[in-house]
């Protein structure tokens, strides 16, 4: 059972919503039910976790790998692009759309977020929540432990510091990382020569014009 097109424009709206629908929390647990699954397969197990896989996400392109244990509020909200890749511990509140693309490395620990709740004590109590997508640009490279937070855009080729924050949309081809999460320097002429600190790169990954 997949969610009515009702429900997906009112969870990536932004606007507050209720998430006591029976519509909701009987796709919930459906989902709920796949990502067990999903999550007790042998590693060997390569052709059932594709098969899995692709029910679980709204979409999954080729050669995007998950490894588990992966959590995540439906799954349904998420599209991996081709040769993506996600490492252990993957926590997804996709409440609204993840979309992420191409060749994007995520490390360990990694937390991306879709979803807040109302401040007011009063909308707390009565179960509301917002939620707004998340997208994350081709051949991006987020560091372990990393948390994105709702609303946020990552531009194509950016890179984001392990233990990062990031609560505003980083541009592309960038290094930022901080709690909060900012952009520290363009990828640029030093990153042809250096790999980590002040480490050169030699043999067949050196750079020439």
């Amino acid at each position: 059972m997949a969610l009515s097109k009702r429900l997906r424009e009112l969870m990536n709206s932004g606007e507050v919503y209720g998430f006591d629908d029976p519509e909701l929390i009987k796709v919930q647990t459906e989902q709920m039910d796949l990502l067990y699954e999903f999550n007790h397969l042998r590693p060997s197990d390569t052709e059932r976790r594709g098969a899995i896989m692709r029910r679980l996400f709204a979409s999954v392109g080729e050669g995007a790998h998950v490894e588990t244990p992966c959590a995540a509020n439906w799954g349904c909200n998420t599209s991996w692009g081709d040769r993506s890749y996600a490492n252990f511990n993957l926590t997804l509140v996709d409440d609204a759309s993840v979309d992420i693309g191409d060749d994007v490395m995520i490390g360990p620990n990694v937390t991306i977020v879709t979803t807040g709740h109302p401040i007011r004590p009063d909308l707390r109590l009565k179960k509301t929540q917002f939620s707004v997508p998340v997208s994350i640009g081709d051949n991006v490279w987020i560091g372990s432990g990393v948390t994105i937070l709702p609303g946020v855009t990552i531009g194509r080729n950016s890179v984001i510091g392990a233990n990062s924050l990031v609560a505003d949309s980083i541009p592309a081809d960038s290094v930022a990382f901080g709690s909060p999460c900012r952009v520290q320097r363009p990828i640029g002429e030093r990153d042809r020569n250096r790999y980590w600190k002040d480490k050169e790169f030699s043999g067949s990954f050196a750079w020439s014009d």
